[in-house]
């Protein structure tokens, strides 16, 4: 399924996701004006308890959560996660007790309820057949007697792609008013403003075979997401760029407003610098940069507040700098959308971005900055040295280039 509006700024597909070490799974990724969702289908219980449980004696495996609503005192206590098995309800020992016992003891607990937890090490899935031997709970990680919540519940399953499903099954467990259904739930969500992404492994030049990245400016990562096609991939990363770019044009409007007309934002977004060090491991790093009124800044994370204006990393005067798009000839690896910023002390800076769209976006903002940077300043005085004499050099960007001597102020020429 795949669906967009004319702006790009929907569009839900399938795809593959691999996360760490693990086998690649199939996920639903749904891309919205600001935020890439990522969604994992599971079953889950339906009905009105303020956690939803499965398995009991009858499964040979303790009561297990399976969803805890939200906004609920199970929720809110932060103390119980998905897959965490129930052991004991206000003292009484339920880890022997069937479902609907369990389930009961709950209901009768009053207001307020003392659970003893533990992650369940193997549970089966609801979709295979009870387990014949006795399952093995481990201790807690937390000295509270909760688990942690990087933990799999036994109720991770992988159906073909539906939106939801009503599910029966006899090795389910079967209690009134329970009712089973299959879900895609969210997994992962990254916030797409100031976020970056990849098709290429990071800190190289090797690009991924239809697949790509997206990191959330706080560090989340998607993980590696696997298209079917290379049409696809691009289909996508050309979708996520233009809601980036939508994101950050409305997000610079507004902080625009705090700044003087002289130093207003042109552009901002992240590109890859090119380390000159070939002999680290990293080659490209992720760098953020900025023109903003007279200079180019180059930070190692969004500035957020006035200040972090102040701790660039490097800071550049526009009128002393050059920005070049390389020619596939002037690259100087298998990256493909390169540009360069020649400085005035003779510093080389080298930007690799994703998508032609990206370099153009950037090329232009270079020239809006350079444009109305001449037209304030209108012209400018360099020092410099003409057969060993001191000279004066001045850029008028109305009537030209006039040359003087720096001492008498008498004028060498004119152009």
């Amino acid at each position: 399924m795949d669906f967009r509006t004319a702006c790009e700024e929907t569009k839900t597909g399938i795809c593959l996701l691999q996360d760490g070490a693990q086998e690649p799974f199939k996920v639903r990724l749904h891309l919205a004006k600001d935020l890439l969702m990522i969604q994992e289908q599971d079953v889950i219980c339906v009905s009105g308890e303020p956690f939803y449980s499965g398995g009991g004696a009858e499964h040979n495996i303790p009561v297990v959560i399976s969803k805890i609503s939200k906004e609920q005192r199970a929720e809110l206590s932060g103390l119980l996660f998905i897959g965490d098995a129930i052991l004991q309800i206000n003292g009484i020992n339920v880890r022997k007790c069937r479902h609907e016992e369990v389930v009961q003891v709950l209901r009768n607990a009053g207001e307020e309820v003392t659970l003893t937890v533990s992650f369940l090490k193997r549970a089966p899935a609801f979709l295979k057949l009870p387990l014949n031997e006795d399952c093995a709970c481990a201790p807690s990680d937390q000295s509270s007697g909760t688990s942690s919540p990087l933990c799999d519940s036994g109720l991770h399953l992988n159906f073909h792609p539906n939106n939801t499903d009503t599910l029966s099954c006899s090795s389910w467990p079967a209690s009134p008013g329970l009712r089973w259904e299959k879900r895609w739930c969210d997994l992962r969500l990254i916030p797409l403003l100031h976020s970056r992404f990849s098709q290429y492994v990071p800190g190289t030049d090797l690009s991924r075979q239809n697949a790509f990245q997206v990191t959330a400016v706080d560090g989340v990562c998607s993980g590696i997401i696997q298209c079917l096609s290379a049409e696809d991939s691009l289909d996508w990363l050309q979708a996520i760029a233009t809601n980036i770019s939508n994101l950050t044009k409305h997000n610079i409007k507004k902080i625009n407003r705090n700044f003087p007309v002289n130093q207003q934002i042109v552009y901002m977004g992240w590109c890859e610098a090119r380390e000159q060090d070939a002999l680290q491991d990293r080659v490209y790093l992720p760098t953020f940069l900025a023109l903003r009124g007279s200079c180019l800044y180059k930070f190692l994370a969004p500035p957020v507040t006035t200040w972090d204006w102040t701790r660039a990393e490097k800071t550049f005067s526009v009128y002393e700098i050059m920005c070049k798009i390389l020619k596939d000839s002037d690259l100087l690896d298998r990256r493909k959308h390169c540009f360069t910023v020649q400085s005035e002390s003779g510093e080389d800076l080298y930007f690799s971005v994703e998508l032609d769209s990206d370099l153009a976006q950037w090329e232009r903002a270079f020239q809006t900055a350079t444009f109305l940077e001449v037209e304030r300043i209108q012209c400018k005085t360099y020092a410099c040295v003409l057969e060993s004499h001191l000279m004066g050099l001045t850029i008028d960007f109305s009537t030209g280039f006039i040359c003087f001597d720096a001492a008498t102020k008498v004028l060498c020429g004119q152009l």
